[in-house]
C-alpha cells in the first residue's frame, strides 16, 4: 500500500480510550492490567495488537513479544494524541522547516537528508511516559496502558546537532520547538508542541526517517520523528514537520499542564491534594518485563522452563537482572545479553527454572542499573494523579501442574 494513501484503505473500529478518576482516599500501585485481550482487526502495517482507540490509534504491544531486544515494527506500540493525521504525506514534496533564532532559515527535504548530512544510528527504547498506568488506583487520568506502551529500535537518521549547525544559531540560542503533523479536531485544543533546553541535547539526539532498517511506520510517525534516547516518548515528535529556536522557554499545555510529575522526592501526591510544583517526567525508570512465560501460563511440574524477558533505563546500563520464583523472598541473578546494541537499548535477560511443586508459582525480575537504581515493588511506588513512571518489579503468576 502507498504510504501516502495510508488511510484510505485503513477500516477500524474501536472503543474510546479508558479514562478516568476516582474518589478512592488513598492512593495506592499494584501490577499494571496486562490481560487484554488483542484485538482482531489490525491497522497498515501492523499485526493485530491491543487495541484502546482507532481514533487517534492507540496501540499496545502483547506482553509476550518483549522477549527480543528489537521490537518488531508491526508489533511496535502506538500513541496519538489528536485525532487529525495526515493520510496523504509525498516524500518527495516533504521539507522541514527550522527558523527562529538562526542565522540561516532551512527548508530541508527527506533526500537532503539522506545525503546532505552524515548518517547515523542509535538503538534505544521508546516507552510512553503513562506505560503500565492501569497499576495506579485510583485510576489516574489517561490512557490506562498495561506493560507494552513501549519497544526497542535501531534509528537511523542525521544529527540534530548537525541540523542545527547548519542553520547557526544565535548566541542567546537556549530552547528548541518541536511541533509534528498531527492536528487536533477541535480548535481550542492545544497544539502538541514540546520544547527542550539546547543544554539538553547530544550527538545521540537525532532525526529519524528508518526503524530496524526499514521506512518508519507510517503510525510509528513517517517520514520523520525525533529520538531523544532515554527520555520517555512525549518528547520524541512524530511526523515531525518544524523546529523552531527561542531564547526563553514558552508556555505550553503539553510542557506545563501534561506529562508533569510533583516535584518531591518521591514525584508523588494524594488523590485528595496536588502537590503544587511539578516537574517533566523526562528520563525514564530502570525498569524490566518478563515476556515468557505470560501471566496464567500452564507450565508442566518439573520441566525446563527458560525465563525471558527485557530490562532498560535511561541509559546509565543495565548491571543485573534479579529473578525470584517464590514471590520475592530470595533472588538469584539472570543471565544477561552481551549488551552490543548500547546503552539506550533493551538487554535481553534469561533464567532456566525447574518448578518443583504444583499450583501457583509467582515470578518476578528485578532490574538493577549501573548507578545501582533498583526496580521498587509495585506496593512501594507513591501515586500521582497522571499515573507517570511506574516502574515496579514485575510480576507473572503461572500454573504449574
Amino acid at each position: 500500500m502507498e504510504r501516502r494513501e495510508f488511510f484510505k484503505k485503513a477500516i477500524v473500529t474501536a472503543g474510546a480510550a479508558a479514562v478516568g478518576t476516582s474518589t478512592v482516599e488513598a492512593g495506592v500501585t499494584t501490577q499494571p492490567i496486562d490481560d487484554r485481550k488483542v484485538s482482531p482487526i489490525a491497522f497498515p502495517e501492523k499485526r493485530p495488537l491491543i487495541m484502546y482507540s482507532d481514533r487517534p490509534p492507540l496501540l499496545e504491544t502483547p506482553r509476550e513479544v518483549f522477549t527480543s531486544a528489537l521490537t518488531p515494527n508491526d508489533q511496535f506500540f502506538v500513541r496519538w494524541h489528536m485525532p487529525d493525521i495526515p493520510t496523504h504525506i509525498d516524500p518527495d514534496t516533504y521539507t522541514i522547516s527550522v527558523n527562529g533564532l538562526v542565522n540561516k532559515e532551512l527548508s530541508i527535504s527527506l533526500n537532503d537528508l539522506k545525503t546532505k548530512f552524515e548518517q547515523v544510528e542509535v538503538t534505544a527504547v521508546l516507552q510512553c511516559g503513562g506505560n503500565s498506568r492501569s497499576a495506579f488506583k485510583p485510576i489516574a487520568g489517561g490512557i490506562q496502558w498495561g506493560s507494552g506502551a513501549m519497544g526497542c529500535a535501531t534509528w537511523k537518521g542525521v544529527r540534530l546537532r548537525d541540523v542545527l549547525d547548519r542553520a547557526g544559531l544565535h548566541r542567546d540560542a537556549a530552547w528548541i520547538g518541536f511541533n509534528g503533523s498531527e492536528k487536533s479536531a477541535y480548535y481550542e485544543t492545544p497544539e502538541f508542541i514540546r520544547e527542550l533546553e539546547l543544554s539538553e541535547l547530544d550527538d545521540h539526539v537525532i532525526l529519524a526517517y528508518e526503524m530496524n532498517g526499514e521506512d518508519l511506520p507510517y503510525l510509528n510517525g513517517y517520514p520523520l520523528r525525533l529520538v531523544i534516547p532515554g527520555y520517555y516518548s512525549d518528547s520524541w515528535i512524530k511526523m515531525l514537520s518544524n523546529i523552531t529556536v527561542t531564547n526563553k522557554y514558552k508556555k505550553l499545555f503539553f510542557m506545563d499542564v501534561a506529562y508533569r510529575v510533583p516535584d518531591n522526592e518521591t514525584e508523588s501526591e494524594t488523590p485528595e491534594k496536588r502537590f503544587s510544583k511539578t516537574k517533566p517526567i523526562k528520563k525514564m525508570n530502570v525498569k524490566s518485563i518478563i515476556g515468557y512465560p505470560t501471566k496464567d501460563s500452564i507450565v508442566t511440574h518439573k520441566s525446563h522452563i527458560v525465563i525471558r524477558g527485557v530490562a532498560w533505563d535511561s541509559g546509565h546500563g543495565i548491571d543485573d537482572v534479579m529473578i525470584s520464583t517464590d514471590g520475592g523472598k530470595t533472588w538469584e541473578k539472570a543471565l544477561l545479553d552481551d549488551g552490543k546494541l548500547g546503552r539506550y537499548a533493551y538487554r535481553t535477560f534469561r533464567y532456566s527454572f525447574k518448578p518443583t511443586e504444583f499450583g501457583k508459582v509467582t515470578i518476578m525480575s528485578k532490574a538493577i542499573s549501573k548507578l545501582g537504581e533498583e526496580q521498587p515493588f509495585a506496593k512501594d511506588i507513591k501515586w500521582n494523579h497522571g499515573g507517570y513512571k511506574y516502574n515496579g518489579i514485575d510480576e507473572v503468576t503461572v500454573e504449574v501442574v
